[in-house]
């Protein structure tokens, strides 16, 4: 996902001379390319998160589009203040980008994983969260994101993340993709969780059910027609993610549900509960430690059928 990024951050500024890239002292060979064609666009900010944020709220008051990118919580938890009033309370067109999401970092202990970052960003007003499911979609987030011009927060993985889509889809913030209909149950994939449930819709099929697995890159805002369909569809709504049960995507629904009056105890989530992960491993490891792997999901949605 990073490399994707990289990719399409470099062709937009060719583009966009309002872009500029700032890196929290990280992807220096990564954006090798962007420093070589944009050299006056690219601020390595060194591990300053907080200032980072400030800046990019100074530049886009000066009417520049600022992006930061660097490790998730370090981008998020750590800035979480300028975020808010440098960024969002003016309204600014800056992106906030965090790498390595979930997980990705499993082994590097709880200081590396992120399992707030989805519920701090979306509470923020203003705020717009984007958590692509592939290469594919980090392409067409990015230029989705530029092109929208307010705060947006963007939840990468890490490298090596299976591409899922064959095809470019219809990409637009606030509205999911659907991969495949059926009419049992809805896989609402978030993020780099979209491998692990497209595994997930082909065994299910084997079994003689049918899923409609959909690739929910947006929590924020939730695409209302998307959801109030397949909860009106099928007889279960399953959400996955590698994010904490509180305060995730599945607690986005479970609010948008009470909201709409709509049968929530159709809803299953899939997430990491109320603990810190103190084992080290790798990604991998870690979401089959928490049931975050596809047998685990299979075995768990199998039961309401």
């Amino acid at each position: 996902m990073r490399n994707a990024f990289a990719k399409a951050v470099n062709d937009l500024a060719d583009d966009h001379s309002d872009i500029v890239l700032l890196a929290g002292d990280i992807g220096n060979r990564l954006f090798d390319e962007y420093k070589k064609n944009h050299p006056e666009r690219f601020y390595n900010c060194g591990v300053a998160e907080a200032g980072m944020t400030g800046i990019a709220g100074g530049l886009a008051a000066s009417g520049l589009h600022p992006i930061t990118y660097t490790i998730t919580p370090f981008n998020t938890v750590r800035c979480l203040e300028q975020i808010r009033l440098d960024i969002c309370y003016p309204n600014y067109p800056a992106i906030i980008v965090g790498t390595g999401a979930g997980l990705s970092y499993a082994g590097l202990g709880a200081t590396h994983h992120s399992m707030e970052d989805i519920g701090l960003m979306r509470m923020l007003p203003n705020m717009h969260v984007v958590c692509p499911g592939d290469a594919v979609e980090v392409r067409l987030a990015v230029r989705a994101a530029v092109e929208l011009k307010r705060p947006v927060y963007i939840r990468l993985g890490k490298k090596g993340e299976p591409q899922v889509h064959s095809q470019i889809p219809d990409f637009t913030i606030g509205k999911g993709v659907i991969l495949e209909h059926g009419t049992d149950v809805a896989l609402l994939s978030v993020g780099n969780m979209l491998s692990v449930a497209n595994e997930v819709s082909t065994r299910l099929r084997k079994f003689g059910i049918s899923p409609c697995l959909v690739s929910l890159h947006t929590i924020k805002p939730l695409d209302d027609e998307l959801l109030s369909q397949l909860f009106l569809d099928c007889k279960k709504v399953v959400v996955i993610e590698e994010h904490g049960l509180a305060g995730g995507a599945g607690s986005a629904i479970l609010e948008w549900a009470n909201a709409k009056g709509v049968d929530a105890s159709k809803a299953v989530c899939f997430g990491v509960k109320d603990a810190f992960l103190t084992a080290c491993g790798s990604q991998e490891e870690a979401r089959c430690l928490l049931k975050l792997d596809a047998d685990s999901i299979i075995s768990s949605v199998q039961e309401y059928f």
